[in-house]
C-alpha cells in the first residue's frame, strides 16, 4: 500500500480510507519547548494559521522558533479520511498533507510574517514532493481561517511567484483553501515537537534561497 499510485495521485472521497469517528491515540497536553497547551484552550486574541510545507518535523521547528508564536502542533489536513493515522496518511489513501498548526499573537508576529517564513522555508513549486520526500502528504498548502487570511495568502503567492519565475523556478503548486471543510487532525504524540525530542532527527526542510517580498499582502489578519 505504501507504494501505490496514490503517492502521486490524490484519491477521491470514494477512494479514500474510511477512517474512524475519533482518534485512537492521545495527544500530549503541552508543547515541549514553549510549555503551552497543544490543543487549547488558547488565550483570547491569539489566531491560528495552518501550513503544509513538507515533512512536518522540521516544518514545526521553523515556527516554534519564531517570536510571537504561542504554540505549535503537527497533524494531517486537506484530505478525506477522518482521524487518520500516520501510516494511513503516508499510504496516500487519505488525501491529507502533513501540516503544522501555528497559534500566534498577531500583535507580535503578523500573519504576513508567517507567510514569508512559510514560502522561504520550502520549495513550493514541486507538486507532490519536497526534496527527496515523495508523496501527496508532502505537498505545499495553506489552509486559511478567514477571508482576510485567504486574501493575504493569495497575494503573497502571487508576489512570490513573480520573484521565483525571475529566478528560473517553475510555477507555484501550493494549494490555498479554507479550513472549512478541511479539519486539522492532530498527529500522534511522538510526532509532536519531534526535533526537540530527537535533535539529530531527520529534517527535510529546505527553501529555494529566493527571498519572499516583505509587505506583499494586506496588513490586516
Amino acid at each position: 500500500m505504501l507504494f501505490s499510485r496514490f503517492k502521486t495521485h490524490l484519491p477521491t472521497p470514494e477512494e479514500a480510507l474510511k477512517g474512524r469517528p475519533e482518534r485512537d491515540f492521545t495527544v500530549p497536553d503541552r508543547h515541549t519547548v514553549l510549555g503551552n497547551p497543544l490543543l487549547g484552550p488558547y488565550p483570547e486574541g491569539l489566531e491560528i494559521a495552518d501550513f503544509g510545507l513538507g515533512c512536518f518535523w522540521g516544518a514545526e521547528r521553523k515556527f516554534w522558533q519564531t517570536e510571537g508564536v504561542w504554540t505549535t502542533l503537527v497533524g494531517y489536513q486537506g484530505g478525506h479520511t477522518p482521524n487518520p493515522s500516520y501510516e494511513e496518511v503516508c499510504s496516500g489513501h487519505t488525501g491529507h498533507t502533513e501540516a503544522v498548526r501555528v497559534v500566534f499573537d498577531p500583535a507580535v508576529v503578523p500573519y504576513t510574517a508567517l507567510l514569508k517564513l512559510f514560502w522561504e522555508s520550502h520549495d513550493p513549486t514541486q507538486g507532490f514532493r519536497q526534496g527527496n520526500d515523495v508523496g501527496t502528504q508532502y505537498r505545499s498548502a495553506i489552509y486559511t481561517h478567514s477571508p482576510a487570511q485567504q486574501q493575504a495568502a493569495e497575494a503573497s503567492r502571487d508576489a512570490y511567484r513573480t520573484v521565483l519565475h525571475s529566478s528560473g523556478y517553475a510555477d507555484i503548486t501550493t494549494e490555498i483553501l479554507p479550513t472549512d471543510p478541511r479539519p486539522f487532525y492532530p498527529a500522534e504524540g511522538y510526532h509532536q515537537q519531534y526535533l526537540d525530542k530527537n535533535p539529530a532527527g531527520y529534517c527535510g526542510i529546505g527553501g529555494t534561497g529566493v527571498s519572499c517580498p516583505v509587505g506583499v499582502a494586506p496588513a490586516g489578519d
